[in-house]
């Protein structure tokens, strides 16, 4: 039986353990370039013996990004940095992944210590697109461009070329970020997407993008390394999606070259009343029954920070891995202060180069 320190192998890559960095943004970059910031984030909780170490939210282009301070990926410095950054994750025993995004119409946003609400573009704000002109609402207020099918078009090669820069960085794992009410995931959320076209309505249209852009970007991503996708599967208000559609989703995108899917929530609307934040890991059950019925392997994050719990829902076999958010910003050698706990005879051993009190 698995449990939170077995080595777990997806496609030709093998992780040390089950523990994942969530991918978490910093908004700490300067014209999407990462910096010693991101370096010392990422590194630290790679040394501090996570598995798989991801990057956060990353723009597909200028666009893309949520706020002035998000990193991208949308032109060689900016790959060459994350370069370095890959490289000493790498060298630490985690294996480095990314994250890839367009924030739809959550972009030109401030950095949330700033207020987050939209940016004008007097203030130095973007234009914002979406699939629909709808806006998100309470401090994100503007109403986005409806996109033409040109601009599908577009953005999908974005993804395309921000895929093979991050291969080209070496990041071994990518990830699409289908989630948190960004582009992928208002194409899909019916609270979001009221178009007429072939990309929404039914079903089949809503899905649309996210199936094409997972194809474009399946094409140039190299065979023996994994895919993954975060998608939103519940928003927990009346109007969403049923989870019967996101598991339909996955089940597609498996068949299109998906690897494994990090289940998460829609984030489509402000309202987030009905989000029951209280229940440690709450989403892991939702998790379990997405993976198992699209027969894909699964993970998740949200409300799950105790070492315990962690790895009681790989023990239990729905999760294959277990994503963790704010534990980790909290302790960024919480993966061996885990086996500690837990009772692993050397606990030091889940460090590439064990501290001196650590063995």
């Amino acid at each position: 039986m698995p449990d939170l320190f077995s080595p777990y192998t997806l496609k030709g890559v093998t992780l040390r353990n089950r523990v994942v960095m969530s991918p978490m943004c910093q908004y700490s970059a300067i014209d999407g370039v990462p910096n010693d910031w991101h370096l010392v984030h990422l590194g630290a909780r790679a040394a501090g013996g996570v598995g798989l170490v991801f990057a956060e939210a990353t723009g597909v282009s200028p666009e893309g990004r949520i706020t002035p301070g998000c990193t991208g990926l949308w032109n060689d410095e900016q790959a060459e940095v994350f370069a370095r950054i890959a490289r000493f994750v790498r060298s630490q025993g985690a294996v480095p992944g990314i994250q890839i995004a367009h924030a739809g119409r959550k972009a030109s946003a401030q950095r949330p210590w700033e207020g987050e609400r939209h940016l004008e573009p007097a203030e130095g704000g973007w234009e914002i697109v979406a699939p629909s002109a709808l806006a998100f609402g309470a401090h994100l207020p503007r109403v986005p461009r409806e996109m033409t099918e040109a601009d599908i078009a577009r953005v999908r090669e974005d993804f395309v070329a921000a895929a093979r820069r991050a291969h080209a960085a070496g990041f071994q794992v990518l990830m699409l970020h289908f989630a948190h009410g960004y582009l992928g995931q208002s194409f899909f959320s019916p609270l979001a997407n009221r178009r007429r076209d072939r990309y929404g309505g039914s079903f089949e249209n809503r899905a649309r993008f996210l199936l094409e852009t997972l194809a474009a970007v399946r094409a140039v991503w190299p065979e023996s390394l994994p895919l993954m996708a975060r998608l939103g599967v519940a928003d927990y208000v009346p109007g969403e999606q049923p989870l019967e559609e996101s598991i339909e989703l996955v089940r597609r995108m498996k068949a299109g070259g998906l690897d494994f899917i990090d289940v998460s929530l829609g984030f489509n609307t402000p309202d987030v009343s009905g989000v029951p934040f209280g229940t440690p890991g709450f989403l892991a059950p939702v998790a379990a029954r997405v993976g198992r019925e699209a027969g894909l392997p699964a993970g998740c994050s949200w409300k799950i920070r105790d070492a315990a719990l962690a790895d009681s829902l790989v023990r239990a076999g729905g999760l294959e891995l277990v994503i963790l958010g704010k534990a980790l910003l909290d302790d960024p050698h919480w993966t061996f202060h885990a086996a500690r706990t837990l009772g692993r005879e050397r606990p030091g051993s889940v460090l590439a180069q064990p501290y001196g009190y650590a063995v």
